[in-house]
């Protein structure tokens, strides 16, 4: 299964290679994923409803005009340019790390939070739940108060992250979607909810399929 991604930000040859990296590593056996960078015109950070707007119409444009493959993915928690409903069958399906991994903990039964890095991702976030009729199973998201540059700082997130865990765990959630596709996830703690890592997660949901194709 051949997949195209794009960053739904700019962010530079060494960046989009860190991240294809992340994809080969824990791509499962019969799922490739082909990273490209969103170009010169996007935004550099997420950080307010305008830069959201962007990247998504630049997604949609970048998914649309993907060179052939099995499906087209955002490289993003916020699943920009995914639609909520049904997809056009005249094109490529368009895959979202979001929709894939809260759909397969929504259907272990989780009960799901989430985090993220700043509070314009987190309302995107939540919207989004929403609209893929998930609420019920939906807690709430917790904000970082991070910067895009603490992206590839693995160990600066888990720090910011402990606190907003072990609210979730006190709120009784089982499941916390870590609301960054590029962050590097450690492994799962003992007694803690489960930290879902977007690309882990949904790319491990795809193997399962294209193993049964």
């Amino acid at each position: 299964m051949l997949v195209h991604s794009v960053t739904p930000i700019t962010v530079g040859q060494a960046e989009v290679a860190r991240r294809q990296a992340r994809y080969d590593a824990l791509a499962p056996a019969g799922v490739r994923v082909v990273l490209t960078d969103l170009g010169p015109d996007g935004p550099r950070a997420l950080e307010g409803e305008a830069d959201l707007r962007r990247s998504e119409t630049l997604v949609a444009e970048a998914l649309a005009a993907a060179p052939a493959c099995d499906a087209v993915l955002p490289d993003c928690v916020l699943d920009p340019a995914v639609p909520a409903g049904a997809a056009d069958p005249a094109g490529p399906p368009v895959l979202g790390l979001l929709r894939l991994t809260v759909g397969a903990a929504v259907a272990a039964g989780h009960r799901i939070g989430a985090v993220t890095r700043n509070r314009t991702i987190a309302d995107e976030l939540q919207r989004r739940i929403a609209a893929y009729g998930w609420s019920g199973s939906f807690h709430e998201v917790a904000v970082l108060d991070l910067d895009v540059t603490d992206i590839d700082d693995a160990d600066r997130w888990a720090a910011a992250m402990r606190p907003a865990l072990l609210a979730a765990r006190e709120a009784g959630l089982t499941a916390v979607v870590n609301g960054c596709s590029a962050v590097d996830t450690g492994p799962p703690e003992p007694g803690m909810p489960l930290v879902l890592d977007p690309i882990r997660t949904g790319l491990g949901v795809l193997g399962a399929l294209a193993a049964n194709r």
